[in-house]
């Protein structure tokens, strides 16, 4: 009985830690003008926008938005030879945890989208209804990388193309 205290204090003691690291990413990024720009950008937060700022570097390093997003693994593999154009799965490729914060972030967004199709794109709308959720939230990553990439690039804000009903 005595081990499972000693457990119990461990989960708390860790748990308190996670709450107050978490407290200082959201303060830092609100501190960096960059970071609030990209946390307008919906599925990204705190701590994604963060780790964005923090690993991808100075972005104007890749010559587009693509070589971005094929930098963090979001493109898909090309396996094509002469006239034939195949394309698989992602590939992979680049910093995993920054690819799994924009997945899963737009996994976010997906149910959001799910909740409310009339508070989405109709891009992402159409997405969602013919494919898979996995494969529709790397999709939807891909393009947030691309959109991450021209903002971060070009120093704008967030620009969102839904059309929100009022009511």
């Amino acid at each position: 009985m005595e081990a499972l205290v000693d457990l119990c204090d461990i989960i708390e003691a860790t748990t308190a830690k996670v709450a107050a690291f978490d407290a200082r990413l959201k303060a830092l990024a609100c501190q960096d003008e960059a970071c609030q720009r990209l946390m307008k950008v919906p599925g990204l937060g705190p701590v994604a926008a963060g780790a964005i700022r923090a690993l991808a570097g100075d972005v104007t390093r890749f010559s587009n938005s693509r070589d971005f997003a094929a930098w963090l693994g979001l493109t898909p593999r090309q396996n094509s030879s002469g006239a034939k154009i195949c394309l698989g799965g992602i590939t992979k490729a680049g910093n995993r945890d920054l690819r799994t914060l924009l997945v899963l972030g737009q996994m976010a967004v997906f149910r959001h989208a799910s909740a409310h199709p009339d508070r989405t794109t109709p891009w992402a709308a159409a997405l969602i209804k013919r494919r898979p959720p996995l494969v529709a939230a790397a999709a939807m990553a891909a393009k947030t990388a691309r959109i991450i990439w021209a903002m971060l690039a070009c120093g704008e804000a967030y620009r969102s193309r839904c059309a929100i009903r009022a009511g």
